[in-house]
């Protein structure tokens, strides 16, 4: 019996045809990844829906990004709080320096003041302000028991202000005979200043007085001719111990 060979559309292809056929599709699924889709269906898928961020490298990338912002954050802020801390320091100090320059100023003031107040209360003053001599020491006369001028008269109308010629203590305050209302003053440097023919007395015994703090008011009390101020100085409390007082007063600064 004889068989006829097919041909046309139904014509199957022989084993080595699709062997061969079957080798060549293998080798170009390889080539294209389908292979490797085939084998594994559900990887496939996944790295082809992956983003770049998802893989391995990208976060470990990320990864270390974020500790060098950390790092920076954290090294900015150090650096903050220690210019902060040196910004606090200076400023205490600054505050120091001020206000121990102001403690200067203050003890400095307050030396000039205690200076200025010594000076004050070591100076000498006239009697009467802006007076002057009337009548000289030693001047001669029978006005005068002892023959002569113990002191010095300073020109003064009735009811001018007297006041001590410098720092002292009072020990005498009263009437003084001839004198008249009188006082007596023993300075702070141990030498004695009276002051005679007083219409009024403002101090007392044992009290203390400074430079040109008024003492009483010019009269013309005791052996007096009119109002005028009598001023000695005496090297002790007791009469006959005068000094010149015009030379007594210019010796401690007081011009006339």
């Amino acid at each position: 019996m004889a068989f006829t060979r097919a041909t046309g559309k139904h014509r199957g292809a022989s084993r080595l045809a699709r062997r061969s056929a079957g080798i060549a599709g293998v080798a170009a699924l390889a080539t294209t990844g389908v292979v490797g889709t085939l084998a594994s269906p559900a990887l496939a898928a996944d790295t082809d829906d992956r983003s770049p961020e998802d893989t391995g490298l990208t976060q470990v990338i990320a990864a270390d990004s974020i500790a060098d912002q950390l790092n920076a954050q954290a090294a900015a802020q150090e650096r903050e709080a220690t210019e902060a801390e040196a910004r606090a320091k200076a400023r205490a100090e600054a505050k120091r320096e001020a206000e121990a320059r102001a403690q200067e100023i203050r003890e400095a003031k307050e030396r000039a003041a205690r200076e200025a107040e010594r000076r004050r209360l070591a100076s000498f003053t006239l009697p009467v302000a802006g007076s002057y001599v009337s009548t000289g020491y030693k001047t001669g006369g029978s006005l005068w028991s002892s023959g002569s001028h113990s002191g010095v008269d300073f020109h003064a109308s009735y009811g001018s202000s007297v006041v001590s010629v410098g720092s002292g203590t009072v020990v005498e305050a009263g009437w003084g005979g001839a004198y008249g209302n009188n006082i007596v003053i023993r300075m702070n440097d141990g030498t004695y200043t009276q002051y005679g023919h007083l219409s009024s007395i403002g101090v007392y015994v044992g009290q203390t007085v400074e430079p040109g703090q008024q003492i009483g008011v010019s009269g013309s009390t005791g052996n007096s001719t009119g109002p005028h101020l009598h001023f000695e100085a005496r090297a002790t409390a007791e009469y006959g111990s005068d000094i010149n007082p015009v030379a007594y007063l210019r010796a401690r600064g007081v011009s006339l």
